[in-house]
């Protein structure tokens, strides 16, 4: 029989007492969901990892000033895309990306491969560029924009959830998603047309 999961105030409150192991709880409970947020911002695994452990590290060592105003999974997402946002600003500031750089990890993804898969090389490299050129789109994107994109088409998040994590109101999430999906279908266009 599955136990009840214990509710993040709870075990936000046993780590503010000192108790490492309900920290360890909320890490292995967020992981994925950050892990997919960040991968989404950086597009490289090697990036997202650090990244994610430095998320972690600053949230155990901010949780005794975690005031429980939002929900504990707003006030991570609000840290990891700051986070990540400072990140890639350092980043373009160090070298400007190489297309080579860009990670299309989804092509090598089992599960995609084969939920795709209708054994035609032609729609294998097909896949392949779309999944590249997306990634490339996705990249061209302001830090801003790649983060509501992130959250809101690839996490599903609701327009409130994304306002909350980012500070801003709904009106300039929706501007945002409105101005980012019209830069991607330009970034796009020549591909589909092709």
């Amino acid at each position: 029989m599955e136990t009840p999961e214990t509710p993040d105030d709870e075990l936000v409150a046993r780590t503010k007492a000192g108790e490492a192991r309900a920290f360890d709880e909320l890490v292995v409970r967020y992981s994925p969901r950050l892990y997919g947020l960040l991968y989404n911002m950086t597009s490289n695994h090697e990036d997202t990892n650090d990244l994610l452990q430095e998320v972690f590290a600053k949230a155990y060592r901010s949780i005794k000033g975690f005031q429980g105003k939002s929900s504990f999974y707003t006030w991570m997402h609000s840290i990891s895309v700051n986070m990540a946002i400072n990140f890639l600003k350092k980043r373009n500031r160090r070298m400007t990306m190489s297309l080579d750089d860009v990670d299309n990890g989804i092509i090598n993804d089992p599960d995609f491969i084969e939920a795709t898969s209708d054994h035609d090389p032609r729609h294998q490299a097909n896949l392949g560029e779309l999944q590249k050129k997306l990634n490339e789109a996705m990249m061209k994107l302001s830090h801003e924009h790649r983060a509501v994109v992130t959250m809101f088409d690839i996490q599903g998040m609701p327009h409130a959830e994304i306002a909350k994590i980012l500070k801003i109101s709904e009106g300039t999430v929706r501007s945002r998603l409105f101005y980012a999906h019209r830069q991607l279908q330009n970034y796009l266009q020549e591909f589909i047309t092709n």
